[in-house]
C-alpha cells in the first residue's frame, strides 16, 4: 500500500534537499565574497558542491531522514539533522584537509555548514508540520471500506487511528460471516455483507478495500475481490494471493504488517507524479496564456444569448468523487433537462439525438463546440486537481447508473480534458466502444501514450474532427 509511494517520497526529498543545499551554497557565497576579494572561478563553485549534497544526503539517509516519518517526533527530526551536520562537517573537513583546498576558507566552510543546517531543519520542519496538519485536516487522505471483524482487523483500525498522519479515512466495516450478527468493529459500524460491496461502491466514493480477515476465510472472499476488480478499485489483503485476471499484485507493508497488494492499473507512483506535476504546470500557463481569449468569448456569450457565462455540472472523477466541472456554455437553458432524458446510453450517438441535440446549441456555441473551446475552462478543474490533461472524459452521475458493471472501471484513474475517444471519432463513436476505449487506455497506460494522446488532440481540434 504504502512502499511504492514512500520510494516516490524518498527521491523526491533527495531532490529536494539537494536544492536546498545548491541554495545554502550561493548564500554562503555571497556572503563570503563580502569579506573575501578573490575572484570567483566555477570551479571553486563546483568542486565543493559536488561532493557536499552526497555527503549531506548520504547523511541524511544515515540518521533515517529518507524513510517514513509518519511515526517521528518534532524533536527527533532535529536531532537527526543536527547529526547529520555533525557528520557532514567532519566528512568534508577530512576532505579539505587532504586534498588541501586552499581556496575554501574556513570562514566559508563555517558558514556553508552553518546556512545548510538551518535550511535543511526549517526545510524538515514545515515539510512535518504541513504534512501532519493537512492530514489531521482530513485532507489528502484514501478512503478505505475494512473487511473484517476479527482481532486483526481491530488492530488495523486501531494502528490507523493512532497515526492520522497516515491520511486513512476507513468510512466502515464489512462483515465476512454475517451469520454472528456483528454490529460494531472497534470504533466502526458494520455498514454490510460482502454481497454489499458493489452498492456500497455505488454510494460513496471508495480508493481501497482492506482484506483483513482469518486464514481460513481467504476461500470465500473470491467473489468480493473480482468485485473490486471489475469496478477498478484498489485491493489490499493481509495474506495469501487471490487468482485475478486484471489487476497486478505486490507485497507491501504497514507498519510491520504484510499485505498484498492489488489494483488494476500499472502506473507507478513516480509516473502518476510526473503526470501530476505536467498538469499541474500545463493548466497553470494555459490559464495565464488564454485568459484574454476567456475574456472574449464571456462577452460573445453573454451577448449572443440569456444565461450565465460558464455550464456547470456534476460530474463523477477518481473512485466515483463527484465534483463540479466548468464549460463554456453553448447551449440555450433549459436544454439539459430534455437532454438528459435518455434511457438507453447508445441512443446518445445516433442522429436523432444529434439533431435534437443541435437544435439547442447557440450560434457562438457551435464555433466553440467545432473547435473544442467550450472545454477550456477544464483547465481548473485539472489545476485544482479534479481532473488529468489525458484521461477518461467525466460522466454525469444519471449515465454512471445506466453503465454496465465493468464499465465502472474506468473510475480508476483521474478523468481527463482529452483521451482516446476523443481522438478516434468522438461523437461518432458507439457509447459501447468509447467504454472499451477507456479500459484500453487504463490496460496501456503509460507516459508515452499521454503524450501521444496529446499530440494527435491538435489537428482533431483544430479540423473539428467528430465534433457538433
Amino acid at each position: 500500500m504504502l512502499t511504492e509511494k514512500e520510494m516516490v517520497r524518498r527521491r523526491f526529498l533527495i531532490f529536494v534537499d539537494a536544492c536546498v543545499i545548491a541554495l545554502a551554497y550561493v548564500f554562503a557565497l555571497l556572503l563570503n565574497g563580502l569579506f573575501d576579494e578573490s575572484p570567483f572561478t566555477l570551479t571553486k563553485f563546483g568542486l565543493a558542491l559536488v561532493f557536499a549534497i552526497p555527503y549531506w544526503c548520504l547523511a541524511l539517509y544515515a540518521n533515517g531522514m529518507y524513510q517514513s516519518l509518519r511515526t517521528r517526533t518534532y524533536l527527533e527530526i532535529l536531532w537527526a539533522v543536527l547529526k547529520s551536520a555533525t557528520i557532514t562537517f567532519l566528512l568534508l573537513g577530512t576532505f579539505i584537509f587532504l586534498l588541501k583546498l586552499q581556496f575554501m576558507s574556513r570562514l566559508f566552510f563555517l558558514v556553508f555548514t552553518g546556512l545548510t543546517f538551518l535550511f535543511i531543519w526549517l526545510e524538515k520542519t514545515a515539510i512535518f508540520m504541513s504534512s501532519h496538519y493537512i492530514r489531521r485536516q482530513g485532507l489528502n487522505t484514501r478512503r478505505l471500506l475494512i473487511v473484517g471483524t476479527g482481532k486483526r482487523a481491530v488492530e488495523f483500525i486501531k494502528r490507523s487511528d493512532q497515526h492520522p498522519e497516515w491520511g486513512f479515512e476507513i468510512l466502515g466495516a464489512i462483515d465476512d460471516e454475517p451469520g454472528r450478527g456483528v454490529r460494531q468493529v472497534s470504533r466502526l459500524e458494520v455498514v454490510g455483507a460482502l454481497d454489499d460491496i458493489p452498492e456500497i461502491f455505488h454510494r460513496d466514493a471508495i480508493d481501497e478495500v482492506v482484506f483483513v480477515v482469518p486464514r481460513s476465510r481467504l476461500n470465500s472472499l473470491q467473489g468480493a475481490i473480482d468485485n473490486c476488480e471489475t469496478e477498478g478499485v484498489v485491493v489490499t489483503v493481509a495474506v495469501d494471493l487471490f487468482d485475478t485476471k486484471l489487476a497486478r499484485s505486490s507485497v507491501t507493508e504497514l507498519d510491520g504488517l504484510p499485505l498484498l497488494h492489488f489494483k488494476t492499473t500499472h502506473a507507478k507512483e513516480w509516473e502518476l507524479l510526473v503526470k501530476r506535476l505536467f498538469d499541474f504546470a500545463a493548466s497553470g500557463l494555459g490559464i495565464l496564456v488564454l485568459s484574454p481569449g476567456f475574456l472574449i468569448l464571456a462577452i460573445l456569450i453573454k451577448a449572443t444569448s440569456k444565461g450565465p457565462v460558464f455550464f456547470k455540472q456534476d460530474r463523477l472523477g477518481l473512485s466515483g468523487r463527484k465534483f463540479t466541472l466548468y464549460k463554456f456554455r453553448t447551449m440555450r437553458i433549459g436544454a439539459q433537462d430534455v437532454l438528459n432524458n435518455v434511457t438507453d446510453l447508445n441512443d446518445m450517438t445516433t442522429p436523432e439525438f444529434r439533431e435534437k441535440k443541435t437544435r439547442w446549441i447557440t450560434p457562438i456555441g457551435r464555433f466553440m463546440r467545432k473547435f473544442s473551446l467550450d472545454e477550456l475552462p477544464q483547465l481548473f478543474n485539472v489545476f485544482v486537481g479534479h481532473m488529468s490533461i489525458v484521461g477518461p472524459r467525466p460522466t454525469v452521475p444519471d449515465e454512471v447508473e445506466k453503465y454496465k458493471t465493468w464499465q465502472r472501471r474506468r473510475f480508476s484513474m483521474k478523468p481527463g480534458i482529452t483521451c482516446l475517444w476523443q481522438v478516434n471519432g468522438r461523437n461518432n463513436i458507439a457509447f459501447e466502444d468509447w467504454m472499451k476505449l477507456d479500459i484500453e487506455y487504463l490496460d496501456r497506460w503509460s507516459l508515452w501514450l499521454d503524450v501521444k494522446i496529446m499530440l494527435k488532440t491538435v489537428p482533431v481540434v483544430l479540423f473539428g474532427i467528430g465534433a457538433y
